[in-house]
């Protein structure tokens, strides 16, 4: 079994401008990290990712970053599995135009052992990266923070 998932959405936004969104920890701090993100997306950084939600710092990997087309992270995945020892997932983002205006967003994750803690884990984050594609077209598209008090 090979636990792994997809997801995309569109945002009315140029490509260069979501990316930059994704990139720039100050934007992402508006939509996504509540409790913040330190770091820029760069190939070969580690950044810092704060969730009120889920408190703590999360450290990212930057594995690959192409301007405007694609971004790949590797993190701790958290299936809750302490005794089968720390293992990281890898997160692909994949950046598309559609015409000046508009952009395909499309997210995918792997990774995860296949045991029911891992899957539940996979599940979670789906959820999550769900939230923030949601999340991002509202701040670009309208200028609102969905996040903020959504969780805590």
């Amino acid at each position: 079994m090979d636990l792994r998932f997809k997801i995309a959405g569109r945002i009315s936004r140029p490509v260069h401008e979501v990316f930059e969104a994704v990139v720039d920890p100050e934007q992402l701090s508006h939509y996504f990290t509540t409790g913040g993100a330190k770091g820029r997306l760069t190939a070969g950084a580690t950044v810092s990712w704060d969730f009120a939600d889920f408190p703590g710092a999360f450290p990212v990997e930057v594995v690959e970053v192409q301007q405007d087309r694609r971004i790949v992270l590797r993190w701790a995945a958290d299936d809750g599995e302490e005794s089968t020892g720390a293992y990281q997932t890898t997160v692909t983002m994949e950046f598309e135009p559609l015409g000046e205006d508009r952009t395909l967003v499309t997210i995918a994750e792997e990774g995860w052992r296949p045991t029911p803690q891992g899957q539940r884990a996979s599940y979670g984050n789906c959820e999550g990266w769900t939230n923030m594609l949601c999340c991002l077209k509202a701040w670009l598209e309208h200028g609102i923070e969905l996040r903020t008090g959504f969780y805590a």
